[in-house]
Order: structure tokens, then sequence, then C-alpha cells
């Protein structure tokens, strides 16, 4: 079998490069940008989940003090055995509030820890990429 020379034959729009011609400064600049896109995009989604728990945080507070304030309402009104049953039943939904909130706390912290975690290794891979482009391109000068 005979080997031939295809270098610089033409490909529809493309042209194979010539052996001598091959840009190394190129390699890998697509993976690197992915790279860091997707470092981006991690960073976007701790931020973004901090905010979601903060909100969940807040708007279980909000529900507590209307709770509160409609128990303190209520409190001195009559005794009747339905409507301390519905008030042992706010009280009731006050306590799941409070287990849904910390519920979210800790999940939150799960989420963040496992992007933080990817991030790292997202960044790791960045850093070694682009030092051995470095190394690459100061043995090609």
């Amino acid at each position: 079998m005979e080997f031939q020379d295809i270098s610089g034959i033409s490909l529809g729009n493309k042209v194979v490069e010539k052996e001598g011609e091959f840009d190394f400064k190129n390699v890998g600049k697509s993976k690197i940008e992915a790279l860091k896109k997707s470092i981006e995009e991690i960073r976007f989604l701790i931020g973004e989940r901090e905010k979601l728990s903060q909100d969940i945080f807040h708007d279980g507070e909000k529900t507590k003090t209307e709770i509160n304030n409609f128990l303190l309402a209520n409190e001195k009104a009559d005794n009747s055995l339905e409507k301390q049953d519905a008030l042992i039943g706010l009280r009731q939904k006050k306590v799941d509030m409070t287990q849904l909130q910390l519920n979210e706390k800790v999940t939150c912290w799960k989420d963040v820890a496992l992007l933080k975690k990817e991030l790292r290794d997202k960044e790791q891979e960045l850093t070694e990429k682009l030092d051995r482009m470095k190394a690459i391109s100061d043995i090609l000068e």
C-alpha cells in the first residue's frame, strides 16, 4: 500500500492544511472557552440557589408572622372547642413552617457545597489546560 500526500487538497469548502501550517495556539481554545462558560454558569447557579433559599426563608417568616398575628387576635375570643382546634392547627402550621425552613437551610447548604466542589474541579481543570497551552506555546517558540 502506498501513501500519498493529500495535504493542500480541497474538500468542498475546506482546504486540508499542509503539515507545517498547523496552528497549535488554537488547539484546545474551544475547550477552554467551554470551561470558562461552565465556571460562570456554576457561579450563577450558586448565587441563584442562595437567593432562592433566602426567599423561601423570608416567605416562611412572613407566614409565621401572619399566623402569630392571627393567633394573638383570636386568643381572647370565646373558647369553643372548634376554635381551639383551629388555633392548635395554626400553631402546628407554624411548627411545620419552621421545620420547612430548617430543611431548606440544610438542603441549600448541601446544594451549594456540591456546586462549589464542581466549581473547584472546573477551575482546576481550566488552570491545568491553560498551563499546558502555555507550556506548548513556550516549546513552539
